[in-house]
């Protein structure tokens, strides 16, 4: 069981990556960003998501630059994510495009980097040139992000190294089971974005219901129904308290019966884009 706001997943090449992370979605380059990333690494977090797409990687750099100098903790001590995105998809310019994301971040390499989307024709390429940024020791694990169970067989059909994780948006509106099950028995860890739907549930009764019973709020149910079902979640949020009330999901635990309940919620709805069905 996930006890605190620092314990790992170990992903299916021994590194150890945090069930809990702060990401930055739509949030723009500037001192609110800087702020948040001080925010949650000064309150415990120690895992960022960023993407090249977001264009705010410079100031999550400068955000872990100044975290790491205020709290006296190493680089080591951080997990930082981030993308390619689709117009860089193909094997030079997957290469170009993760040494661009550490010009922007300021840093040496990363914890995790993704394939942001699965462009038909394209990913494949792009998993090429991450499987030679992990030889060649350029980055510490590699997977993929928006994966249905055909874009991964498809990938895993050619591929050296496996994906070590999929990012899927995943919240109990749309809860992704087979996909789950899929990556459970090919030892891909799930991680979520948009766990919290943007939002959209936080009027849920259901949800409302069990907070009341622990004393928490919608959003601290729904992170600890992802932290229980073993998915890593990465919750976005730029207000201090919100950081905070986000992370304090170690103190109680949900009940069988509750974890029912949340699950009977999944409608398979989607708040961002189908993977299947995308024109970016």
């Amino acid at each position: 069981m996930t006890t605190h706001l620092q314990a790992t997943t170990s992903l299916n090449n021994g590194k150890a990556m945090p069930w809990f992370g702060i990401g930055v979605f739509k949030v723009a380059e500037g001192s609110e960003l800087v702020d948040a990333i001080k925010t949650a690494v000064a309150h415990g977090y120690r895992s960022i998501d960023t993407a090249a797409i977001y264009d705010n990687e410079r100031s999550v750099g400068q955000g872990i630059r100044e975290a790491l100098q205020e709290t006296g903790l190493s680089r080591e001590d951080l997990f930082v994510t981030s993308k390619v995105w689709n117009a860089d998809l193909g094997y030079e310019t997957t290469l170009a495009a993760y040494e661009t994301s550490l010009e922007k971040l300021g840093l040496e390499y990363l914890d995790l980097y993704l394939i942001h989307w699965p462009v038909s024709g394209k990913y494949k390429e792009a998993w090429r040139a991450l499987e030679a940024l992990y030889k060649a020791g350029c980055v510490k694990a590699i997977g993929v992000s928006n994966f249905q169970i055909h874009h991964l067989e498809d990938l895993m059909k050619d591929a050296e190294i496996k994906p070590m994780v999929n990012q899927v948006e995943l919240h109990p509106r749309l809860s992704q089971q087979a996909l789950r099950d899929f990556c459970a028995r090919h030892d891909i860890q799930i991680e979520a974005w948009s766990p919290l739907m943007q939002g959209q549930l936080l009027d849920n009764q259901v949800l409302q219901e069990i907070g009341t019973r622990h004393g928490k709020s919608v959003a601290q149910v729904i992170l600890r129904w992802d932290l229980q079902h073993g998915i890593v979640t990465i919750p976005k949020s730029t207000k201090a308290a919100r950081i905070i009330e986000n992370a304090t999901v170690f103190d109680f635990e949900l009940t069988n019966d509750e974890m029912a309940r949340i699950d009977a919620l999944n409608e398979n709805l989607r708040v961002g884009p189908d993977p299947d069905n995308f024109d970016f």
